[in-house]
């Protein structure tokens, strides 16, 4: 059994801005990939929002910057994925991973949170291409551009919204005829005159080569298929935390998100979580960055406690 000060787990801006300062402090951390190193950013295009980077960069390149800076520090990447956890008895923590068994006095969760799919023909393919989870993210590059929402709570109201301030027309696309979303904002999208409705159906296709060029609609009442030309696709049918592994062992919000007090300590002391494992709010890089750094700093702290 391998023994670590601290082991991280997952690989996305949480993940490895803990490996930054638990490093630095001298922790020597080891971080778990995952299935993907850096989680979602790593598949979005382009990135205009993070402070530092006045002409853009792009998520893989932001992920290659951040893993040479926790790595320079003595963090150390193991492209390997945890498949199950041991809070139970404390620290020491037991985790195992398709490599083998690690024990580490500290642990840091920052698996993140998937976005729930449509699971249609095309979408894969077509994300960063017209496809995006993240109006805050891709909103300006769809200036002047017609797009649909699919959704009807609360955040594809909220993301519609903001998409007013760029896109030329917004459709929302529903699989009701009532909306999901809190009155206020159904009353605020519903005077937008950017944006109208297609009630009671569901995305079957999105088309494209390049990048998004139309949609197949499905009317889920008549059963009657249609085509929209279209340039972007915005999906907001929720989140799913990356917590499964988790249950039994911390405590979960209703939503299935880890719960945390301030200082990022989830239920079992020694045990620490960032970024969208526990935020079901801001899920943007720069929160998530933050949330790591206070993770790692806590976890320095509370290790220095136990000595």
């Amino acid at each position: 059994m391998k023994k670590e000060k601290v082991i991280i787990i997952g690989s996305g801006p949480a993940g490895l801005t803990a490996a930054i300062y638990t490093a630095r402090a001298g922790l020597e951390p080891l971080v778990f990939s995952g299935s993907q190193l850096g989680g979602q950013i790593s598949i979005t295009s382009d990135v205009e929002n993070y402070p530092g980077f006045p002409e853009g960069t792009t998520g893989p390149e932001l992920v290659t910057f951040m893993q040479q800076q926790a790595e320079r520090f003595g963090a150390r990447i193991e492209y390997d994925e945890v498949t199950g956890v041991d809070f139970r008895n404390g620290s020491p923590f037991t985790l195992e991973s398709y490599s083998g068994v690690y024990q580490a006095d500290a642990v840091i969760i920052a698996t993140g949170a998937s976005h729930r799919m449509l699971d249609v023909p095309g979408e894969k393919e077509l994300v960063g291409k017209g496809v995006s989870y993240c109006a805050t993210c891709d909103g300006f590059f769809f200036r002047d551009k017609d797009v649909v929402v699919v959704g009807g709570g609360d955040s594809a109201l909220e993301e519609a919204i903001f998409l007013t301030r760029f896109a030329n027309s917004i459709r929302i696309i529903h699989r009701r005829d009532e909306l999901r979303a809190g009155e206020h904002l159904k009353n605020k999208a519903m005077a937008n005159e950017k944006i109208s409705f297609i009630w009671d159906s569901v995305v079957t296709e999105i088309n494209g080569e390049a990048k998004v060029e139309a949609v197949q609609l499905k009317n889920v009442k008549t059963g009657e298929m249609s085509s929209l030309t279209i340039d972007g696709v915005f999906v907001f049918i929720g989140h799913t935390p990356n917590s499964q592994m988790f249950k039994g062992q911390l405590e979960l919000d209703e939503k299935g998100y880890l719960v945390t007090d301030r200082k990022m300590q989830t239920s079992v002391e020694g045990v620490f979580a960032a970024g969208e494992i526990q935020d079901s709010l801001f899920r943007q890089i720069a929160s998530s960055v933050g949330q790591g750094t206070s993770a790692a700093l806590s976890a320095e702290r509370w290790l220095e406690d136990q000595k």
